[in-house]
């Protein structure tokens, strides 16, 4: 029987990306933009995408372990990633209290996933994630790699986890912003 914590986390897990859908939609039914929010919120959005999208490049998941690539410098990349989107689509809707919504909501919902998937790495890896999980920080990224970048980009696996629809939401939701942003001024 899985303990009472242990089952929240799992079912954070399960809910964590509609949830993020229903942030979204909230996040920019209550946005007012500027050009100056989102010029700035997108640039952090990109930012966010573009790591995303080396992680994703670089996860064989449930095969072996991610130590390459954005790995050598965060053990979750893919979350930093899009821990940088979400702030970004913040930030370019333009009302500052939505960032400390998003925040607060991101860690609350993300830090105890993050847990959960630490303890089936290393059940799954052992002394591997071990000396990966001394040497490689949970969230925010290391300034230099932990080891020497021995495998490249994989374009194929980047499509095989359709990374891509994260740039197409996210140029939707933009788009959104910046129609919302003309055609209702506040």
């Amino acid at each position: 029987m899985i303990p009472a914590t242990e089952k929240t986390k799992r079912l954070l897990q399960r809910i964590r990306v509609p949830l993020g859908f229903a942030l979204a939609i909230l996040l920019i039914l209550l946005a007012r933009p500027t050009l100056f929010s989102l010029a700035i919120g997108g640039m952090i959005a990109l930012i966010g995408l573009l790591i995303r999208a080396w992680a994703a490049g670089h996860i064989r998941k449930f095969e072996t372990l991610a130590t390459t690539g954005p790995y050598s410098f965060t053990r979750n990349p893919l979350y930093f990633g899009s821990f940088l989107l979400a702030a970004g689509f913040a930030v370019a809707a333009g009302v500052w209290w939505l960032a400390l919504t998003v925040a607060m909501l991101y860690l609350s919902i993300y830090y105890p996933v993050m847990r959960v998937e630490e303890g089936d790495l290393r059940s799954k890896f052992g002394g591997e994630f071990e000396e990966f999980a001394a040497s490689v920080p949970p969230f925010f990224p290391r300034l230099t790699p932990w080891r020497k970048m021995d495998a490249g980009f994989d374009f194929q696996l980047y499509l095989k986890h359709r990374e891509y629809e994260a740039a197409i939401g996210a140029s939707a939701a933009l788009g959104i912003l910046a129609a919302k942003m003309y055609f209702l001024p506040s």
